[in-house]
């Protein structure tokens, strides 16, 4: 089965950089589109970015501009490049895969923007 694992999250101040990887197994990676989520406690989860099979990419409007989603499938991993991060992007983020088979998620990093 699928498993996700997230890594690059941690503590920045604002207007910082971070780059959130997630690194994928168990499953056809290069044929499935793969998403970002982020939740903070007592709001609903919400999605940030998504990127096709193909490569096309949408995102929220709260982060148009700042935020790119990419993916290498060599690798297996999609990345989260998030610049000028804003206290408002603090949150758990979540790496999503959605398939025929199942709906899996990542355990989570947490992001904190503060001074």
């Amino acid at each position: 089965q699928v498993q996700l694992v997230e890594s690059g999250g941690g503590l920045v101040q604002p207007g910082g950089s971070l780059r959130l990887s997630c690194a994928a197994s168990g499953g056809i990676f290069s044929s499935n589109s793969m998403y970002w989520y982020r939740q903070n406690p007592g709001k609903q989860r919400e999605l940030v970015a998504a990127i096709t099979a193909g490569g096309s990419t949408s995102y929220a409007d709260s982060v148009k501009g700042r935020f790119t989603i990419s993916r290498d499938n060599a690798k297996t991993t999609v990345y989260l490049q998030m610049n000028s991060l804003k206290s408002e992007d603090t949150a758990v983020y979540y790496c999503r895969w959605r398939d025929g088979k199942g709906d899996y998620w990542g355990q989570g990093t947490q992001v904190t923007v503060s001074s």
